[in-house]
């Protein structure tokens, strides 16, 4: 976006980010902010809770600056923020809590990270910058690189470096990274840290205006410019609403972002990956040079900030499918009812002329239906073949067969398999199939998993997640372990 004079002039009006630090009020809003939500990584917050937080600022600051500073309630200011001419907090009701929550909205992050990255840092270091540069395009190039050749001599060439490292370090020449150096670095990791935290709030945002313009579109679907579909129905209308709906959230998971956040989500969700990183921030902070910084501890559990922030945005999207669903499901309900009351108005009206049926020939018909004989359709004449049959005495078989297979068959009650879904449905808003075979697990092999999945296909509330995947364990007959890859299954109330 080129910043010319009119998209300037238009985010200072309509930025919250510049709005925020135009506010009378920035260094208040900025500081309790920073210090409710981003210092402690925390991703919503109760009203009560962020009412009782701000209420303790606003006291000290009276006391410090003077009863007349300030003067309205915490609740006040909270809603004040949240208003949409400000927009630097979200207000929303979570599901089954009639209490208010706030979170932070993107905008309002860029807004607290420039202002931190206002204050003067006693170190500034640019050669980790440098090589993450020269690293980056060298990735960029060796991976883009459809030759085989070229791609063999570059590997030959790196494993020649590796060997005469290693060839140095056995001869005694071990270099090391200086005190500069660690601190240069250790910096770089913090930055990009924080700042994927900050990328969690603003992709989540991103599926939250999805799915509001997404609404929009279907509230005005009933609208006179939609009713112009072929034939004088709605149902291409439809089709086309539907079809542009999941295409953008198709388009979503598939655009540069999507696939950026599920190769991240992938990476991180690695257990092994999980242990090496903390192993790594744990010999990075007993490094001498990282103590003299003084770092924040936090960042010794950056990767399971990162894990909470990553599975409150996979819940949040979740969330958001499953009440489009029902957005959906309440259409089609409203769409009934008006068919439904299209047929009793005719009822109504067949009722109201039942006694007075019209005088004369009201319609004469030959026969119910049209009788319709085409001359090649007759077929032709053909002599019946007469069968053959030889006189044999069928005799007894002399052999045993072993019968106990007719009988031996597996049955899987779908019934109780669906009761076990009821009962867990009951205590909980959702529950996957893993954790239902955790809790009644499979007596008949693969067949009771078909049985399981079959329930699933028949009902419509049934999330199939094809993103994610969910191993099935179970014993067979000869007592040996199998085991099963499917995607994820969620059953939901």
């Amino acid at each position: 976006m080129p910043l010319d004079y009119p998209t300037l002039d238009t985010l200072r009006r309509n930025h919250p980010a510049w709005r925020l630090l135009d506010s009378p009020h920035a260094p208040l809003v900025a500081s309790f902010l920073y210090q409710a939500y981003l210092v402690p990584n925390v991703r919503m917050m109760a009203q009560a809770d962020l009412v009782e937080k701000l209420e303790d600022v606003l006291f000290g600051l009276r006391f410090s600056l003077g009863e007349g500073v300030f003067p309205r309630s915490a609740a006040q200011y909270l809603d004040d923020w949240a208003a949409n001419d400000k927009g630097w907090l979200r207000k929303f009701y979570p599901p089954a809590s009639d209490e208010a929550h706030f979170d932070l909205t993107p905008a309002t992050e860029k807004a607290l990270a420039w202002l931190e990255s206002l204050t003067q840092r006693a170190f500034v270091g640019t050669e980790s910058r440098l090589m993450t540069v020269f690293d980056l395009l060298r990735q960029m190039v060796e991976g883009s690189e459809t030759d085989p050749e070229a791609r063999i001599r570059e590997l030959e060439k790196r494993r020649a470096e590796i060997d005469a490292e290693i060839e140095r370090v056995r001869a005694g020449e071990m270099p090391v990274l200086d005190d500069t150096a660690v601190k240069d670095r250790f910096q770089q990791v913090a930055a990009t840290a924080r700042e994927l935290l900050s990328d969690f709030r603003e992709v989540e945002q991103n599926f939250r205006n999805l799915d509001r313009s997404v609404r929009e579109r279907i509230a005005l679907w009933d609208r006179p410019r939609d009713r112009d579909a072929p034939n004088g129905s709605r149902d291409g209308g439809k089709g086309a609403l539907l079809d542009s709906i999941f295409g953008e959230r198709d388009a979503i998971a598939d655009s540069d972002q999507g696939r950026s956040f599920r190769a991240f989500w992938d990476f991180l969700m690695s257990p092994a990956r999980q242990e090496e990183l903390s192993s790594l921030l744990e010999s990075a902070f007993g490094l001498a040079a990282v103590q003299a910084l003084a770092p924040d501890g936090r960042l010794k559990r950056v990767h399971y900030d990162w894990l909470e922030a990553g599975e409150h945005t996979q819940r949040t999207v979740a969330l958001l499918s499953m009440q489009l669903r029902r957005f959906l499901d309440d259409q089609a309900w409203l769409e009934n009812r008006r068919i439904m009351e299209l047929l009793h108005g005719i009822e109504t009206h067949v009722l109201a002329l039942r006694e007075a049926s019209p005088t004369g020939n009201f319609m004469e018909l030959d026969e119910a239906a049209p009788g319709i004989e085409l001359p090649m359709e007759r077929p032709l004449y053909s002599p019946p073949i007469r069968p053959v049959i030889t006189d044999q005495v069928l005799l007894d078989g002399g052999e045993d067969i072993e019968t106990a297979a007719l009988f031996d068959q597996v049955v899987v009650d779908k019934a109780r398999l669906a009761g076990w879904i009821r009962q867990s449905l009951q205590e909980k808003s959702q529950i996957t199939l893993g954790e239902l075979v955790q809790q009644h697990p499979l007596e008949h092999g693969l067949a009771e998993l078909m049985a399981w999945l079959t329930l699933a296909s028949e009902d419509r509330k049934t999330v199939f997640e094809e993103d994610t995947r969910e191993s099935v364990a179970w014993l067979d007959t000869a007592g040996r372990q199998r085991r099963a890859t499917l995607p994820r299954v969620s059953f939901v109330r």
